[in-house]
């Protein structure tokens, strides 16, 4: 299940106190909460396109692999996933690819058989 951040207090929260962790494409910004599932919020600029068809693809796509991947990250944090402009030049499983990596070097994917 996909929890949003939603409140703006939240966001500030997680922006100013929250450990970064970035690629070229896209960056983290990771706190603990006090829930025992994980609340995400994907911000997609307009720096990365003025369309907001293709904004709103990109943010369909980080959440469709969230959902996928969900009983594999540890529980409990608000994560804010900050987008970069490349990341409109690829294709959905490098996205996957990358944001699986991402995750396992903020120590935060667990690998499960």
């Amino acid at each position: 299940m996909f929890t949003s951040l939603s409140k703006q207090k939240d966001f500030e929260q997680v922006a100013k106190k929250g450990n970064s962790f970035f690629t070229k494409e896209f960056g983290f910004k990771i706190i603990k909460n006090n829930f025992k599932k994980n609340r995400y919020g994907i911000v997609v600029s307009l720096k990365v396109d003025k369309k907001a068809v293709v904004r709103n693809k990109i943010r369909r796509q980080i959440r469709e692999i969230i959902r996928l991947n969900n009983k594999n990250i540890k529980q409990g944090f608000d994560i804010m996933i900050l987008t970069r402009s490349l990341i409109k030049d690829l294709k959905y499983k490098e996205i996957e690819e990358k944001l699986l990596n991402l995750f396992k070097k903020a120590n935060l994917y667990l690998l499960r058989n």
